[in-house]
């Protein structure tokens, strides 16, 4: 749960000041399983994932001074998310499975019938 606002006229009612619910989808890619049949280690996937989450929930993103600036869309906080679990991987957070990971993708879905996702291959 944020709370944001954004610049542009392309946002119509939106430039105001507003709340949005997301639930958060993180996929892990790999070509091969580990020696243990692991793409990564769900548990601790989740727990890194929680604690980025914990960065941004209920928090009012057009206070927070590293996204001063910033249109903190859908899609760029996926991006975020995104960059915040790939920093997790490389500083070892999510166990050695994770160094085999060839890519990830971040959805946020704001409803059943809205949602965005960032992806790309992973830089480890």
């Amino acid at each position: 749960m944020i709370a944001h606002s954004f610049k542009g006229e392309v946002f119509g009612p939106a430039q105001g000041l507003h709340g949005a619910t997301y639930i958060v989808d993180l996929e892990m890619r790999r070509k091969e399983l580990d020696d243990d049949a692991l793409v990564v280690d769900i548990g601790l996937a989740s727990q890194s994932l929680a604690a980025v989450l914990a960065d941004l929930n209920y928090k009012n993103l057009d206070a927070v001074p590293e996204f001063t600036g910033k249109n903190t869309t859908t899609e760029f906080l996926a991006a975020v998310i995104y960059e915040r679990i790939e920093a997790k991987i490389a500083a070892g957070d999510l166990g050695g499975a994770a160094k085999g990971l060839d890519a990830l993708k971040v959805t946020l879905h704001e409803s059943h019938v809205a949602w965005a996702a960032y992806e790309r291959d992973l830089n480890i």
